[in-house]
């Protein structure tokens, strides 16, 4: 059994979005500000979205993706938040649904039973964005007490530029009462 962490420890949940390259933006600000953090990414999003080798040098830890063993210690202690950056349509809607069939969705469903802080950063193209399911997932997420930001669809604006994803965000969501 992993011991606890002497800083507050921060599940970072990273999905399948171009997005997620950025991630460890999110990691350095939230040691800024005093947590220690630890990445669980879904399967798909190990598939080169983000740099892992980047990720576990910046934590300390390994990135997690899939089940650890009956026995095996667990290598991240429990968490006292959990921020999901980006979030995507697909691990919304399964999360809402209770569909725990990644590491990633069943500690967000495990998360939420407990009771932890969650924030969530959807990265969500405005036509997914429609789809009766995914406004009945946030409904349900926010009705579990899940904090949720402005969806991002990284859609360039009018200067032909892309927003910048506000990694911190999440963060910010956190420290909301």
């Amino acid at each position: 059994m992993t011991e606890r962490a002497e800083k507050p420890f921060l599940y970072v949940v990273v999905c399948a979005a171009g997005i997620a390259a950025g991630v460890t933006e999110l990691i350095t600000a939230a040691q800024r500000r005093g947590w220690e953090a630890g990445v669980i990414a879904t399967p798909v999003a190990m598939g080169g979205f983000f740099d892992t080798g980047a990720v576990e040098a910046r934590t300390g830890r390994p990135v997690r993706s899939a089940w650890r063993s009956p026995g095996d210690p667990r290598p991240f202690p429990p968490p006292d938040a959990v921020v999901v950056a980006p979030a995507t349509f697909n691990t919304l809607n399964k999360w809402a649904a209770g569909l725990a069939d990644t590491l990633a969705v069943g500690t967000l469903c495990e998360a939420a039973g407990l009771g932890v802080p969650i924030a969530v950063l959807p990265c969500v193209a405005d036509a997914l964005a429609a789809h009766p399911a995914y406004r009945d997932s946030l409904t349900r997420l926010r009705g579990m007490g899940v904090r949720i930001a402005d969806p991002y669809t990284g859609e360039p604006g009018p200067d032909g530029h892309r927003p910048r994803f506000g990694w911190e965000r999440g963060l910010d969501l956190l420290q909301r009462p």
